[in-house]
């Protein structure tokens, strides 16, 4: 099995929350996503977040601390994805805030908007579960009972 790592960044302000929305090209889009990624080679996952968050919406953020950590097992024989074999995710998973920057679409990349969308809306948006797990890392949204 293959094993995955990426950041992710969770960013609410006064507008809402930032995400991204993962391009048909994918597999699994349109889905909205947590801007972020696969950590390159030797490359400090908090520096990943930051750097993906650029590319996908660009924002540059600085982070405010760990929020979790995410494990998921992806098998393309039972649901659609872009990965070819079965693969272990792990998604490191921080709180952020915006410093600079303006909202702009990554272009040929994973994905194809960034927007802001109101806390009040995102539970009618087509997402991955990771959005979820991280509304629920940071106090948004309560814990499954």
């Amino acid at each position: 099995m293959a094993i995955r790592v990426s950041a992710y960044a969770v960013v609410v302000d006064p507008r809402g929350m930032l995400l991204s929305r993962l391009s048909p090209m994918v597999g699994v889009g349109p889905k909205w996503t947590l801007p972020g990624g696969g950590i390159d080679p030797y490359e400090d996952p908090a520096d990943a977040a930051v750097r993906e968050v650029h590319e996908e919406t660009g924002y540059e953020i600085a982070l405010d601390g760990l929020l979790g950590l995410s494990s998921l097992v992806v098998d393309p024989a039972l649901a659609p994805t872009n990965l070819p074999v079965k693969t272990h995710l792990l998604r490191v998973v921080y709180r952020a805030h915006v410093v600079g920057g303006d909202l702009r679409h990554e272009v040929d990349g994973s994905t194809d908007l960034a927007a802001w969308q109101p806390l009040d809306a995102v539970d009618d948006l087509y997402r991955v579960e990771l959005v979820d797990k991280a509304r629920r890392f940071a106090g948004l949204l309560p814990d499954p009972a």
